[in-house]
């Protein structure tokens, strides 16, 4: 059980940067001020992210294509019980990734989150390195998902893709540009929709499965009968494991963006109750509804079907869709395509959320223009809203073929680019208990704390590697060599070593010394914090509310 958080009363001390002995490392925040939230956030930006907003973010950022056109492929490659176990796997590192990152963002809630938090933990540099390569990747993504729900819309229609993305181009900007709050209640409400479409298929699911279509057989576990493993490139039980393995790299994939909820921190009301109170009941929440699925898909579709390696990108690729067709139920297909186009336009928003808090947060450190930290009186970093916007319109390569070709490979380059933030989050918070064990300072001094983190996140780390450097193992077996799923697979590892490597030779930066992580000072801001207050418990009909609190 987390022991219990601490609410410290604010008693008017002013906080003073911890004295540092002549030589040692001191972390320079925001001009030379001594201080883990800079004072760029607390007086520019503004908290307009309240608990359901940081919750549903996170879980709208996780519930999208990947669970509603992607579970078919899942299914084909691992069988029902391999996709079964594959989630189920995935959905534990996450678990163990989301209780590191509320746990260091508790002590720590500032805009940029584990890219921040690399800095003052572990290396400057690898702060930089990480930092960049999440702006480049989130920078990257608006365009993809923007290009993504245009082919979802020509389900429907044959209107040039140019007025789709041009449409939802200027929706996203219009979003980027208003206040924080408004982006949390768009995410919350694409969030219940997510949320309602997965309950409603995985029943209408239960329904096929049992029989209860008129005319048409109970199903139960037939499929699975038949084969509850598939054999994949290779024969026998390696087969099988492999089959189970290609599962689990590409469910990685399908839980990105749960590490976003933390990227607005400095935005967030009470930030060191609300971010870790998130990250402990997301996970649930996603990881059910992902089990949820992928058991009753498994339930209702032949792995061995040919329709679930459909790569149109539509609607016709749902495993939810072939099976409301086989059972006739014709309004399916167009109730799924129309979500995962809200899907594919929400996460392009969260997207444009992390890159420029992102940016904003490197900018705040020196490590890009300062005028990325200017912000509007809304307390939008609008500069960074109009540098991401910017890159939105290469989603205009989607119009010709050769050019999306083009804009596909530059996609590729960060395609693992969520095991390397996963990485980083797992790694900051082996290195904050490490520093406490350093200096003395027992854990349950954090704002908030779990004791299976100790080994949760050392588990975490050491399977994202693992997963990282086997993500492409296909591309090394007999016959299957393909150098774009080389690229997308293994490229972002030397770019993030090479900028990391480069910062730190110009820079001549050194990693933080254990006992100079400047964690006393982090408690210090937390114990004078004035939001640091503890959160009331619900009560009458709120109790039954079980999204958040």
């Amino acid at each position: 059980m987390a022991e219990p958080l601490k609410s410290p009363a604010h008693d008017g001390r002013e906080v003073s940067p911890r004295p540092q002995p002549e030589g040692e490392w001191a972390p320079v925040l925001d001009d030379g001020e001594q201080q883990i939230v800079s004072q760029h956030e607390r007086q520019d930006l503004r908290r307009g992210l309240s608990q359901r907003h940081v919750q549903m973010i996170a879980i709208a950022g996780a519930i999208g294509t990947g669970l509603f056109l992607g579970l078919g492929g899942a299914i084909a490659t691992g069988g029902p019980l391999g996709a079964l176990l594959g989630y189920i796997f995935v959905g534990f590192i996450v678990c163990c990734i989301q209780y590191a990152l509320g746990e260091v963002s508790a002590l720590m809630p500032v805009t940029g989150s584990f890219v921040r938090h690399a800095e003052l933990l572990v290396d400057p540099a690898l702060g930089f390195a990480i930092g960049w390569n999440v702006v480049y990747g989130a920078f990257l993504s608006v365009p993809s998902e923007i290009s993504a729900a245009v082919v979802m819309i020509q389900f429907w229609t044959d209107i040039n893709a140019a007025v789709w993305v041009t449409i939802l181009i200027v929706v996203s900007a219009l979003v980027a540009f208003a206040l924080v709050r408004v982006y949390g209640e768009v995410e919350f409400f694409f969030a219940i929709l997510k949320i309602l479409l997965v309950v409603f298929v995985v029943i209408l699911g239960l329904v096929i499965d049992l029989g209860g279509i008129p005319g048409k057989p109970r199903l139960g576990f037939h499929y699975w009968k038949q084969g509850a493993f598939v054999e994949y490139i290779a024969d026998g039980a390696w087969g099988r494991f492999l089959g189970f393995w290609a599962v689990m790299t590409s469910a990685v994939y399908s839980f990105a963006g749960v590490e976003s909820l933390a990227m607005a921190a400095a935005e967030t009301r009470n930030p060191r109750h609300n971010i870790p109170k998130a990250c402990r009941r997301v996970f649930v929440r996603v990881t059910l509804f992902y089990l949820a699925a992928v058991l009753v898909v498994g339930m209702l579709v032949s792995s061995s079907d040919p329709r679930l390696r459909d790569d149109s990108g539509t609607a016709a690729t749902s495993p939810f869709v072939i099976a409301a067709g086989d059972a006739g139920i014709k309004a399916i297909p167009s109730i799924v395509n129309a979500v995962c186009i809200t899907s594919a336009w929400s996460a392009s928003n969260q997207s444009m959320l992390a890159g420029t808090r992102t940016l904003y947060g490197l900018a705040v450190k020196g490590h890009a223009p300062k005028i990325f930290l200017r912000t509007s009186s809304w307390g939008v970093p609008y500069m960074c809203v109009a540098a991401q916007t910017a890159v939105s319109f290469l989603a205009y390569m989607c119009v010709s073929n050769s050019a999306l070709t083009v804009f596909y490979w530059l996609l590729d380059l960060t395609a693992a680019g969520v095991l390397v933030s996963w990485i980083a989050i797992a790694f900051n918070h082996i290195r904050l208990m490490q520093a406490l064990k350093a200096q003395g300072i027992p854990a349950s001094e954090l704002p908030w704390h779990n004791r299976i983190t100790y080994f949760s996140s050392w588990f975490a780390f050491i399977m994202c590697i693992i997963i990282l450097l086997t993500g492409g193992f296909t591309v090394f077996t007999a016959g299957n060599w393909d150098p774009a799923s080389f690229v997308s697979s293994y490229l972002d590892i030397p770019l993030v070593l090479c900028t990391y490597g480069l910062y730190k030779v110009l820079r001549r930066t050194k990693i933080v010394p254990l006992k100079e992580v400047p964690i006393r000072q982090a408690l210090e801001e937390a114990r004078n914090d004035p939001e640091n207050v503890p959160i009331k418990k619900p009560q009458g009909w709120r109790k039954l509310n079980i999204l958040w609190e």
